[in-house]
């Protein structure tokens, strides 16, 4: 099916413009601005109207776990991508902590068969690192796979890189960006030893930004930024959470020039250490979401470009496992169906533009990751498109999640704008709540 989008409020490139844009065998064919529109007629085209509301390019989650294979009770690819849909998100990349950990590229193929039968949206997945698998991740094509990822702190699953040899020698060799988990491990085990002599298995959720503290990230985060000026490797910093790490990071090259990039989560600039008495254990994070300060400090650095990109560390458990003791409760939430919803409210508080969310949840993770023809609206590109009702108001509740967990911590959260359609290679996958799931997304590929 070709499509014309017309009557709309293209945000692309820092500009809103009136302008209509035509799909033709999933990629934009042509962009017309209201100014330079001859009144065209394109009978042979599906015509979408916007109803004058914002037309951007389909968001780039650089980093989800959609816990498939192993841990489908959580989620998985199919729930997971249709959240992500619904959400506005046409393209995700996602963790290698699966079980089994994908640590060979056998089981990294594995995912991406896997996905393309069953994913609504597009697609990449990390190579997973370990102590002992350098020879795995050195077969990894740059063509064909987002990154490597390194857990240089203990997260979910058992992942954790903490051999200095092995380390060095994934940041000297690799050839691909390598993305990183930052926090010290044996700080946080230190932490955690001195609350539970106190608390013993109750400890309070508001000691968590304490245990996997400030001197944790930093460390950790410090120690992946010296090795990666040591060798020059691309290096991603994931989910950044303390004002002190902002020092780390430069916002004085243009960032398709930068070889260290950073990215913040949008639960680390919706929420602080304020909101664990009412969530507790559903705002469980790793990092740990921190102190107002630091939260503050983080969006001061997003708009200064110390930070590079907003994504969401999707990561669903269930309510059932959350409902638990501080040290039970496994961190990680669902959230790619609300990222843009959660941003979305910062731009009618004005505290960000439209223009720069689309900058750090669309252009920019295609430029950090060098992803081929999408995350902007340009002729040539993959029609990847969602369109944005910035006045129709709803509330986050059950029935309106697509999560497989079928939980969220904004329930009862009521958002001041929706995402009505989503256009997934020029498809129109999702439409005012319905979807198409005949349509499947595509594996991400990468100009390196």
């Amino acid at each position: 099916m070709n499509y014309q989008i017309v009557n709309a409020r293209i945000v692309n490139e820092g500009r809103i413009f009136k302008g209509s844009v035509l799909i033709d065998n999933g990629i934009i064919s042509r962009i017309i601005e209201e100014e330079f529109c001859q009144n065209e007629s394109f009978p042979e085209y599906q015509l979408i109207d916007a109803g004058g509301n914002f037309l951007v390019p389909g968001l780039i989650d650089d980093q989800v776990h959609f816990r498939d294979p192993g841990l489908t009770h959580k989620g998985d690819i199919y729930h997971e991508s249709k959240a992500a849909v619904a959400g506005g998100v046409t393209s995700y990349m996602e963790m290698p902590n699966t079980v089994p950990n994908t640590l060979t590229q056998e089981l990294l193929e594995q995912k991406y068969e896997h996905a393309s039968k069953n994913s609504l949206a597009n697609f990449s997945f990390y190579m997973g690192a370990s102590n002992n698998n350098l020879e795995e991740i050195l077969k990894t094509k740059p063509q064909n796979v987002c990154g490597i990822k390194v857990f240089m702190g203990a997260s979910t699953g058992n992942m954790l890189v903490d051999n200095l040899s092995s380390l060095e020698n994934i940041f000297k060799h690799s050839k691909l960006l390598v993305a990183v988990h930052c926090e010290d491990d044996q700080i946080i085990k230190e932490n955690a030893a001195k609350f539970k002599a106190q608390y013993g298995e109750a400890i309070p959720l508001k000691f968590h930004p304490l245990i996997r503290s400030t001197e944790a990230c930093y460390k950790s985060s410090a120690y992946a930024v010296e090795l990666a000026k040591k060798y020059n490797t691309r290096l991603h910093v994931l989910h950044l959470s303390t004002e002190k790490e902002m020092q780390l990071f430069e916002n004085n090259v243009p960032l398709e020039k930068k070889r260290i990039t950073a990215e913040v989560c949008t639960h680390h600039l919706f929420f602080n250490e304020g909101d664990y008495e009412k969530l507790g254990t559903l705002i469980k994070w790793n990092p740990a979401i921190k102190s107002k300060k630091d939260q503050q400090a983080l969006f001061k650095a997003l708009l200064d470009n110390r930070i590079d990109v907003v994504a969401t560390d999707h990561a669903p458990h269930t309510l059932e496992e959350k409902d638990n003791t501080y040290f039970k409760a496994p961190s990680g939430g669902p959230l790619v169906q609300h990222s843009l919803n959660m941003m979305l409210e910062f731009v009618h508080d004005k505290k960000i533009s439209l223009e720069r969310v689309v900058e750090k949840m669309c252009h920019a993770p295609a430029i950090c990751f060098q992803i081929e023809r999408r995350g902007f609206i340009r002729e040539g590109y993959f029609a990847d498109l969602a369109i944005i009702n910035m006045n129709d108001s709803w509330k986050v509740q059950k029935s309106n999640l697509h999560y497989k967990c079928q939980w969220s911590p904004l329930e009862g959260k009521t958002f001041r704008s929706k995402i009505s359609h989503t256009f997934v290679n020029g498809q129109l996958v999702y439409e005012q709540g319905n979807f198409n799931e005949k349509v499947k997304g595509k594996r991400l590929t990468f100009n390196r």
